[in-house]
């Protein structure tokens, strides 16, 4: 993780990082980077707990009994409260289980201006929960939920297709002998329903892409291996999170968002990738799981891959180029 993030940066857009990592053990000795050089050469700051004895207890009980409902939440609360105390205008969290793209940093920048720009637009406000820097496609196929669309938009086609073969036959003396019963019957019975078909099977992803760019992601946004708030939004996390105690990050975060309509962007393609192997939820092999693979493992940004080293180095460059004239 560390590396991907920091290869290739420049000079000064380090310096604009306050980078803090969290060993998320109350001895933090078990962590095999713990005693490495590299991780307190490379890091601001290297996190460790820092609690009342009585809530220290609470923590230490919390990892024997392997309650990650309770204590990732606490983690990611911790880690979301001493990033927020540091005065920043924007804090991006980040699990441990990604790569970066090289080029994260000014692609995010940019995104963030924009993800502001936008949201001003719409609500005469700066004001938008978090930039959703990774978000596996695998949730923005076609949902269940939303039939009642896909059903109207399908008699939408159908009934352009039937008003403009009626309209042919009106204008047109060709199209009326050429347009026969029989070759009505074969277009509406089995030519268009089949296209219907292929568009649905193509997949979402293919025939309706989300534009590069910033695209607004209010639903099937997927998880928190990266994503950045504005200092306001943070401050509103932390408190929805110590008021809940329990539950899942990524979960809440989106139960908040619903609850309070709150902004949601996401940076198009994502600029980080999800490698994980295990989910901290544990289900490993649960219903989502699929081609032998865990459910953590099937959490991938397909866009991401598509990437060319090559461009992106000279798109990075470029833009260091630009933010240091």
């Amino acid at each position: 993780m560390f590396g991907s993030l920091l290869d290739g940066l420049s000079e000064q857009e380090r310096s604009y990082i306050h980078l803090l990592v969290f060993i998320a053990q109350t001895d933090p000795s078990v962590h095999f980077a713990y005693k490495e050089n590299w991780l307190h050469n490379l890091t601001d700051k290297v996190l460790l707990y820092d609690l009342p004895k009585k809530e220290m207890e609470h923590v230490i009980g919390l990892e024997q009994t392997g309650n990650s409902r309770e204590k990732g939440l606490f983690d990611y609360t911790y880690l979301l409260k001493t990033c927020y105390a540091q005065g920043a205008d924007h804090i991006a969290m980040f699990e441990d289980d990604i790569v970066a793209l090289d080029g994260w940093y000014h692609r995010t920048i940019n995104g963030l201006d924009i993800a502001e720009k936008q949201t001003a637009l719409r609500k005469a406000s700066l004001d938008f929960l978090y930039l959703r820097l990774f978000y596996t496609e695998e949730f923005l196929g076609w949902n269940s939920e939303e039939w009642k669309t896909y059903l109207f938009w399908s008699l939408i086609v159908t009934a352009a297709v039937a008003t403009s073969l009626a309209s042919l036959r009106l204008i047109s003396r060709t199209a009326k002998k050429a347009m026969t019963p029989k070759l009505l019957v074969a277009v509406f019975a089995i030519y268009l329903p089949l296209s219907i078909l292929l568009f649905f099977a193509a997949g979402r992803v293919t025939v309706l892409p989300l534009p590069t760019g910033v695209n607004e992601m209010p639903r099937y946004g997927c998880c928190s291996q990266g994503l950045v708030f504005p200092r306001d939004s943070a401050k509103l996390i932390i408190d929805f999170f110590e008021e809940r105690k329990l539950g899942y990050v990524d979960m809440l975060i989106e139960e908040y968002a619903d609850a309070h309509a709150s902004t949601r962007w996401a940076l198009t393609p994502s600029v980080i990738q999800h490698v994980g192997r295990k989910s901290s939820k544990g289900d490993d092999y649960g219903e989502a799981s699929k081609y032998k693979m865990t459910v953590a493992e099937t959490l991938w940004n397909f866009g991401f891959e598509e990437n060319d080293v090559g461009e992106l180095r000279r798109e990075h460059l470029d833009a260091i180029q630009r933010y240091s004239s």
